[in-house]
Parts: structure tokens; sequence; C-alpha cells
């Protein structure tokens, strides 16, 4: 362990220029006494690590030095590989770098190795999109990913349900989310998500802006899907299932709706009581409908008011003719 843990060190003081004691006991999860024992340790080795006094302080290796260590282990070569299962990267345009960058590390592992890494990539593959959905036509992913990473702003018309308009912004990131890419940018002092799919007319300006150094997209990205299925999921419904729909309800029912349903108590006919958050009452007719005879709606009234009348002009639909059709 100790031998990995002292690799660790010295991998990490190679990749960075400067790291505090507190920040390697963080990332090797051990003490900072036992740091300060690694670093003898290192040193001890010949390795030309020192430490900088300070508040700004560490430990840094002599410029310019480097180890040509390159003992990889089978997991961090399965790792390795999985980043380059599928599409996105080919829809990046980096395709030919993954291509280049997979036959130098071939070389770089030991052979006992190559054959396992070889025969782990062929073994998996990594297909975002969901079931029943087709894959989204993006062609502008190359460009956006230029701009994103030497930070140049960028212009495009955006085809959103309320419309077309104009956008000037500050690309941050994107993201892959079941198979659709999501564009993350600034624009007038604040963070807003756009679907790749419906930017048109992608232009990369040539005007630099600043890096958000505050800016944090995984967690961005987890506290706007949040905000999102709130606003989304902003009223409760109050409703009662058969021991049928209560089955169904896991399986219809989105994560979030899910996480905050409170199931009550049953009666004597076998109706169970549920509190559920819903939307906009249009979103949460359909949602109510999937459910069939095994629901009914209790709260709020405009919601079962207009059960009902979707009810009664699906009933006009087909008639009073009770009779099964004939085979």
């Amino acid at each position: 362990m100790r031998a990995s843990r002292l690799l660790t060190i010295l991998m990490t003081l190679q990749s960075r220029d400067r790291v505090s004691a507190t920040e390697l006991a963080r990332d090797c999860q051990v003490s900072v006494r036992s740091i300060y024992r690694d670093i003898d340790s290192l040193s001890a080795l010949g390795i030309p690590v020192y430490s900088e006094q300070g508040v700004h302080g560490g430990y840094r290796l002599l410029e310019g030095y480097r180890t040509q260590l390159n003992g990889f282990s089978k997991q961090e070569i399965e790792t390795l590989f999985m980043l380059g299962l599928s599409g996105p990267v080919q829809e990046l345009g980096l395709e030919p770098a993954m291509s280049e960058a997979r036959l130098k590390l071939l070389a770089a592992i030991p052979t006992s190795l190559r054959t396992h890494a070889e025969r782990f990539q062929s073994c998996f593959l990594l297909d975002t999109p969901g079931w029943f959905t087709e894959k989204e036509t993006v062609g502008s992913l190359p460009q956006l990913f230029s701009a994103i990473w030497q930070k140049y702003s960028i212009s495009f018309h955006y085809q959103s349900w309320r419309g077309s308009s104009q956008r000037v912004v500050n690309p941050l990131g994107m993201v892959l989310k079941a198979g659709h890419w999501y564009l993350v940018a600034q624009s007038e002092g604040q963070f807003k998500t756009y679907r790749v799919a419906r930017i048109r007319d992608l232009n990369i300006l040539n005007q630099c802006f600043e890096s958000e150094t505050h800016f944090d997209l995984p967690d961005y990205w987890q506290q706007s899907n949040r905000q999102m299925e709130a606003e989304l999921y902003s009223n409760t419904a109050e409703i009662k299932l058969t021991a049928k729909g209560l089955k169904m309800l896991s399986s219809l029912s989105p994560p979030y709706v899910r996480q905050h349903t409170q199931i009550g108590q049953t009666d004597d006919t076998g109706w169970t009581s549920v509190t559920l958050p819903s939307g906009r009452t249009e979103q949460a007719v359909v949602e109510m409908l999937r459910f069939g005879p095994e629901v009914q709606v209790a709260q709020p009234e405009a919601l079962r008011f207009a059960m009902k009348n979707v009810i009664a002009a699906m009933h006009g639909l087909y008639g009073d003719d009770e009779s099964p059709p004939s085979r």
C-alpha cells in the first residue's frame, strides 16, 4: 500500500506545480504526518522533491525532473480503454487523436497486459441514447469543443419552444445526457444550458473571455437538474391507486416523483391514498391517464376537473357500444 502511495505522490507532484501536504493527505486518504514520512522516503530514494514555506507553499519537484514510470495495473488499463468506447469521441472530432493515443498506450504497457487490454476493449460498448429514441444529429460539436477549449465567445440562433433568437455566450463546457448534448455557457452574467441540437448558424467570434475560476461543471449540472425537476413538478396531487396501480407507480414515475411520493392508508375497497409531485395540469393529465382505471384523482380540483373532461371526450369518441369486437 505504501509503495502505491509513494507512486501516487510522485505522479501528483509531476503533474502539478505545487501541492500542499494537506492536499496530498486528502488525495491519499492518510494523515498529514504520513505524508511527511512519505516525502522523506522519496528524498531518500533520490527524488528531487523540496518544500516551500508560506501561505502558498507546498511540495515541488526540481524544475525539469520527470520520471518514466508507467507501471499500469490491470484495472488502470481497463479504465483507460473505457474512455474510447463509443461515438461521443467521434462526434467531438477527436477520433483520430483517440486512436493514436490508444496505439501509444498499447505500445507502452507490458506485453503480458496487451492482450488483456485488447480483449477488454472488445467486450464493452457504450450506447448512450435511451430505448426507443433516435440519436440526435448535431454537426457543431467540433466547433463548440474548440471554442470551449480556446475560450472564444460564440454566437448562434437558438430554436426554443418560444421561437428562434440570437444568442452571444461564453461557452464553459458540454454535457452528454441520455444521448443528448448540452452546452453550458455564461450569458449576461448568468449560467445557462442550451441543447446543442437546437443551435443553428454557430459562429466562433474573434473574442476571448476570462475563465470562470469559481465555476464547477459537475456541480452546476447537478444543481441545474435538481432545480429543473423542482420547477417541472412544482405542484402536488392527491390520488388513489389500486394494488395494480401501486405496482405501476414505480415504473411510470420518474426518479424525482418516486423520491417525493408519500403512500398512505388502504381503505376497505382496496384503494390506497397517494400524495405525489405533479406538474402543470396539462402535463399531469397525461401522466394520470397512463394508469388507466387504476387511478382516481382527488386533488387538486383543477386536475380532477380536467380528467373528467378528457375522459368524457374519450367516451364520446368510442361511443356506448359495450359489446366486445368480434374476431
